[in-house]
């Protein structure tokens, strides 16, 4: 056992008897979402899970260790406290070493996960190129991790704030199949539709579990992204939200925002100027990827 990891004891438990169980990031809650909704939705997307079959674990850094699974309290406290990191890989060792509290990104998360012997991890969207990277070289380790951690990764796509096809062309790239949920288009987060055919496409979490198996087997260990459409009644039409991604964008430019700082502040600046309707869908993405997480542990285990 990696002297970094605390796992809980559900979890532990879980595990050791070959349980489904799904790993949670902790981003959403401490850098995603405004007080108490980040909150409610952690304990709501913990209970989809619990209700779909499988044990939840959300992940996070707390005084010098990886927690995978938390307390109520303790996602209070990721929820409330203002001083908490947004960790990826490479702030992993300060983070830990300081005894600081972090929150976990998508690459951060997939690797404790990993570590844990985790193989199935939920999120909203993953991080991938942003928009105008071929000047800023601004390129989520998010990507760079899939490439050599073995964990399926269920999402709503990429976030929309990105660029979908450069995204899309880095994943080819570098070996990571792209299965779309139940349709051929590929989603754009808030939006079912984005423009861009999915590479792949499987309908069940059975067909999911055979193809996670057969890559595995074949010692192809880098990750693999599966792309669950937000449900069409909770879905915003791609140019409504093109619109106001244009203006984040601006906003973000004007006022120098770089860096981890980005998406945060995008993410925020779109919710509040549509009237918290990317919120609500962001809370229903979030959920919708939890069920069809559990339903894929289930059907790998």
């Amino acid at each position: 056992m990696n002297p970094f990891l605390e796992i809980h004891p559900e979890v532990k438990q879980a595990l050791a008897n070959g349980k489904a169980v799904v790993a949670l990031e902790s981003t959403i809650i401490s850098h995603g979402m405004p007080y108490p909704k980040n909150v409610e939705t952690a304990l709501a997307v913990e209970q989809v899970v619990r209700e779909n079959g499988a044990i939840p674990a959300t992940i996070a850094i707390m005084n010098g260790k990886c927690r995978v699974g938390l307390t109520k309290e303790q996602l209070e406290y990721f929820g409330k406290a203002k001083d908490v990191w947004k960790v990826s890989l490479r702030d992993m060792p300060y983070v830990i070493s300081q005894k600081l509290y972090g929150a976990t990104t998508v690459a951060a998360t997939m690797r404790i996960a990993d570590m844990a012997g985790i193989k199935v991890f939920v999120t909203g969207g993953i991080g991938g190129v942003h928009r105008g990277a071929e000047t800023s070289m601004d390129i989520s380790a998010d990507l760079t991790e899939m490439a050599q951690t073995p964990v399926v990764v269920v999402s709503a796509g990429v976030k929309s704030i990105l660029d979908i096809g450069l995204t899309l062309e880095y994943l080819e790239t570098k070996g990571i199949p792209v299965i779309t949920y139940g349709q051929h288009e590929f989603p754009s987060f808030y939006s079912r539709k984005s423009g861009f055919t999915s590479p792949l496409r499987l309908d069940t979490p059975a067909a999911i579990a055979d193809l996670l198996s057969t890559k595995w087997k074949f010692g192809l260990n880098s990750a693999v992204l599966i792309a669950n459409p937000v449900p069409a009644e909770q879905e915003i039409a791609s140019e409504e939200m093109e619109v106001h991604i244009l203006q984040a964008l601006a906003a973000a430019k004007e006022k120098n925002i770089s860096g981890k700082e980005v998406t945060p502040f995008l993410l925020q600046y779109i919710a509040e100027h549509s009237n918290g309707e990317s919120l609500e869908a962001n809370i229903a993405l979030i959920k919708h990827n939890a069920k069809v997480g559990a339903e894929i542990a289930v059907a790998l285990n």
